[in-house]
């Protein structure tokens, strides 16, 4: 594959770019990575704030009932996971997890200062710094400092756009988002199709855009003698294009027996089911699931989209068992922030700060992990983290993809145990 064997260069203006704050490059041992054989964690985007107060449930505190007489949930309602802490019926197969060992439940997870806009509390988990500052993704800097060789598709997004997370120096992974591939893979389309669509999505800009960051012909860059800045860029594109074609070609491989349900997120985890039953190199795969931002009607759209969730995890694990790659893949799940305590007069809730995640699959040491806020000392109206979410993404580091996390994440949070 074109670019895939050569060394990740970095031209001058993306040095200046992501350079500021591209955390510990030089101390982190680079790893023999490949997804083929190894470990491979999802991250699954729960996009617009998940309502963590009525996803993990404290039913038996009076000050849960009184916050919120219209949405509360009653103990009928939910799935027990411990004394007065229930999981919403609306994810049967999660809660059939948990009592299986296969789910861990992080509650109060946020960070110091946290903000209530979508932009900024996104960009905070997305970059692992609580300042909104780096230019760099916690991701992408594992990819840049502990996959140093591996080909772009070492991480592989089917958001609409480039995740912050996988913002690198040298491999940023590669991003798909295409109606015609769905059709394709999921019947009634044309490869061809496909193939169009990635040629003209991976394609350079026109000249005009391009020539406002390139450099004169020739001119020496950071990168390869004699490539300029925009050399540069094309050589990505190419590299992405080509990595679009490799994907295609492995995803047509595998047929699963397991029907997925026709929704957006299920749409995608079949996706990536296809990509490692194809044995793609890739260690991380970046999922989204949107909608929960709450603020009207929360009741039906909040359990419809959380049972979206708890289908479409179903049909994605249970077609890993079928490949035998089901001790070899973990989901983690994240939100940008929680919602308020008190429910609105619209029926919905309000931006919050902390929540609750999950991660799941057959190598998790399943349980609840950290401790549930208080509902009565608040800030502001809003729950207190009692978990930093770094050190989640330190365990799921240290843990699972087998690096030192410090050198990533800017100093050792230390790790949850779930991955133990």
């Amino acid at each position: 594959m074109l670019g895939a064997s050569s060394v990740w260069t970095v031209p001058a203006f993306v040095e200046r770019t992501f350079g500021d704050l591209h955390l510990g490059a030089r101390d982190l041992a680079t790893q023999a990575v490949t997804g083929k054989d190894d470990t491979i964690m999802i991250v699954l985007q729960l996009a617009g704030g998940n309502d963590g107060l009525n996803t993990v449930v404290p039913f038996e505190d009076d000050a849960y009932h009184k916050a919120r007489p219209q949405l509360a949930k009653d103990a009928k309602d939910l799935i027990r996971l411990d004394d007065g802490i229930g999981l919403n019926a609306s994810m049967p197969y999660l809660g059939e997890m948990y009592r299986e060992g296969d789910l861990a439940v992080v509650q109060g997870v946020g960070y110091p200062n946290p903000n209530r806009s979508h932009f900024v509390s996104t960009s905070v988990w997305e970059t692992g710094d609580t300042l909104a500052r780096a230019n760099t993704g916690w991701l992408g800097r594992y990819f840049d400092n502990a996959c140093q060789g591996a080909d772009p598709t070492v991480g592989i997004s089917l958001k609409k756009t480039h995740p912050e997370a996988f913002g690198a120096m040298k491999n940023p992974g590669v991003s798909l988002s295409s109606p015609e591939l769905y059709r394709w893979i999921h019947g009634g389309g044309e490869k061809a199709e496909a193939e169009q669509f990635f040629n003209s999505l991976n394609a350079p800009d026109d000249p005009v855009d391009g020539a406002s960051i390139a450099e004169s012909p020739g001119t020496k860059t950071g990168g390869i003698v004699g490539e300029t800045n925009l050399d540069f860029l094309e050589r990505v594109a190419m590299d992405a294009r080509v990595s679009s074609k490799k994907i295609l070609e492995l995803a047509a491989k595998h047929r699963s027996t397991v029907s997925y349900p026709g929704t957006p997120v299920a749409r995608s985890l079949n996706m990536v089911s296809r990509m490692i039953a194809g044995r793609m190199s890739t260690r991380v795969y970046y999922v989204s699931h949107g909608g929960f931002d709450t603020h009207n009607g929360q009741t039906n759209s909040h359990d419809r989209l959380l049972g979206q969730l708890d289908d479409a995890l179903k049909a994605f694990f249970e077609d890993l068992k079928t490949q035998g790659n089901a001790d070899r893949v973990t989901v983690m799940t994240f939100s940008e922030f929680g919602r308020r305590v008190s429910e609105n007069a619209s029926r919905g809730t309000d931006h919050g700060k902390a929540s609750c995640l999950f991660v799941a699959g057959a190598p998790v040491k399943g349980g609840l992990y950290g401790r549930y806020p208080s509902l009565t000392d608040l800030d502001k109206g809003d729950l207190k983290h009692t978990v930093d979410f770094r050190q989640v993404y330190s365990t799921m580091l240290e843990q699972w993809l087998r690096t030192k996390s410090a050198p990533i994440l800017g100093k050792n949070y230390g790790t949850l145990g779930f991955m133990g």
